[in-house]
């Protein structure tokens, strides 16, 4: 078992609609994987399934080599299976500081005692401080998160998952509802994360630019079945994936 995640016949259905079916995949380690295809294709169901958020009707997981298939969230969190989502999740009355500062907190196992001066935590602080600065939120620290941007917002999340130290982080549409403006902020976030960190990234995106800039390999989804996997530049010439995207915007983005 070469890839650190895989999913072995994966499958899941919701009354008569099959969303994921029949997925075997390996995730490399250490690698940039996409998952592209049209609204509707499977791709945040499947993230689901690998997160733990659903339980497949079919199939298995597996993390290392360990089926983890029955796992909760929680338990793979702790495993080292981190995840975003395409709506931030962040504590929006807390300041940047704290929301990072509570990622790095749980991460060392610390419970925060009241009686305790916040001096005590400064390493804890610290920590976050240097993760706000790699991903380009330090000068922010102290504002109230729900201020922020949407943009700001999907960066702080980066951090509170980079501070959870997780070998994998799941990245779902990173990009979404963000302007044009603040597009290539979190692009460079990324891809600073990409070769500076020693993670296996796995991100769900539409925008074929950023997909070609980043991955390492690409897996597309239609209908819940996965019709082709390979290189970026090898999924642009596939007569599968140019007919499958057929009639709409993705069309023109893969030629």
């Amino acid at each position: 078992m070469s890839g650190i995640i895989e999913t072995k016949n994966l499958s899941i259905s919701f009354g008569g609609h099959t969303a994921v079916d029949n997925i075997s995949v390996e995730i490399p380690e250490k690698k940039f994987t996409s998952i592209i295809g049209p609204n509707g294709a499977g791709k945040t169901t499947f993230f689901n399934l690998l997160s733990g958020q659903l339980s497949p009707t079919n199939g298995s997981i597996y993390f290392k080599g360990q089926d983890i298939t029955k796992f909760s969230t929680t338990k793979r969190t702790r495993l080292g299976i981190g995840r975003s989502f395409q709506i931030t999740n962040v504590f929006p009355n807390l300041t940047v500081l704290e929301n990072v500062r509570l990622a790095v907190q749980s991460q060392a196992k610390i419970r925060y005692q009241m009686i305790q001066h916040f001096l005590h935590y400064r390493k804890l602080e610290a920590k976050a401080y240097e993760l706000l600065d790699r991903v380009l939120l330090k000068e922010q620290a102290n504002q109230i998160a729900v201020n922020l941007a949407h943009g700001e917002k999907r960066k702080l999340e980066i951090a509170m998952l980079l501070a959870l130290e997780t070998e994998v982080l799941l990245l779902d549409e990173p990009t979404a509802g963000m302007s044009l403006e603040e597009v290539p902020a979190i692009i460079d976030v990324i891809k600073q994360i990409k070769e500076t960190e020693d993670r296996t990234i796995v991100l769900i995106e539409h925008k074929m630019d950023m997909i070609m800039d980043l991955s390492d390999e690409v897996f597309v989804l239609f209908h819940g079945e996965l019709i082709a996997k390979g290189t970026p530049q090898e999924i642009v010439e596939n007569e599968t994936v140019q007919s499958a995207y057929l009639g709409g915007v993705y069309d023109e983005q893969l030629t």
